[in-house]
């Protein structure tokens, strides 16, 4: 295979636009570069995740899901393109039910922290909870693949379980938030 990228800059978006990967250009505060983006941020957050030395096969699911979040960012780049399956779904759904099966109920709310890879995983809940707005609103001016938006909002849900079992395997006790703290 040939090299994909020869020139790290190329002078084309020094004026505020960008190309997206049909050859459109458009500018780099529009609706779609802004998703693109907090995808990006995204799966930069999860390798920080990665990062920290979790568990390998919590870091082989992570790494998964950051190919995913690539194409989602590729998908996102060609208006109309649908990569992202009802299948990349239906197996995040059954990770979140096999780790979550693991864990005690919630009775309370909990507080983001413990561990840092913990932490991080409350952070890139947020970030995913951010990009999964803006291919809401996205998706109400033009077409997006439903199951991007579906995956996404499952991601964020997968992500809070990721912070509890991290969590959990550091025998790190969760801060629950506490009702009325500001008659305190």
């Amino acid at each position: 295979m040939g090299n994909r990228i020869s020139k790290i800059y190329t002078r084309t978006g020094d004026f505020g636009e960008t190309v997206l990967g049909d050859g459109s250009r458009v500018d780099k505060f529009s609706q779609r570069i802004r998703t693109i983006g907090d995808i990006d941020e995204l799966n930069t957050t999860i390798g920080i995740i990665v990062s920290q030395g979790v568990p390998d096969s919590i870091r082989e699911h992570l790494l998964n899901i950051q190919q995913l979040l690539f194409d989602i960012g590729g998908e996102l780049s060609l208006p109309g393109e649908s990569v992202i399956k009802e299948k990349c779904v239906k197996d995040l759904e059954h990770l979140i039910d096999s780790y979550n099966a693991e864990l005690p109920p919630l009775k309370e709310f909990i507080l983001p922290g413990g561990t840092t890879a913990a932490a991080f995983c409350h952070f890139a809940r947020t970030v995913c909870r951010r990009a999964e707005r803006h291919i809401v609103s996205l998706s109400r001016r033009e077409i997006v693949n439903k199951y991007t938006l579906i995956y996404m909002n499952r991601l964020s849900d997968f992500l809070f379980v990721m912070a509890r079992i991290m969590n959990r395997e550091n025998k790190v006790q969760e801060q629950y938030w506490e009702k009325n703290s500001s008659d305190r």
